[in-house]
């Protein structure tokens, strides 16, 4: 891993690709550990709206949760950051 502080041009890029993601909440769904019968998927959005689930091809389970938390997670990274930037923290 790079040991350089991330920029603010790096940290502005990230903060765009989760603008441009689809909406969270994002949630893995297993087939055998959270329901039973068809794919392994995860849930896009709520469910009023009506969004298409993600079906990852060749994930691991750990890989599948990992993307799902992702949605949620990165943009509490990315406050936390700008927070601590901002606090003369980082």
């Amino acid at each position: 891993m790079d040991s350089e502080p991330l920029s603010d041009a790096e940290l502005a890029a990230i903060a765009q690709r989760c603008a441009n993601a689809t909406p969270g909440p994002w949630v893995s769904s297993v087939e055998g550990r959270d329901h039973h019968g068809g794919s392994n998927i995860i849930i896009v959005g709520a469910v009023e709206d009506n969004l298409e689930d993600i079906e990852p091809i060749g994930a691991t389970v750990a890989d599948q949760d990992f993307i799902a938390a992702a949605r949620q997670d990165v943009p509490r990274l990315l406050a936390e950051i700008t927070r601590l930037k901002s606090s003369g923290g980082v």
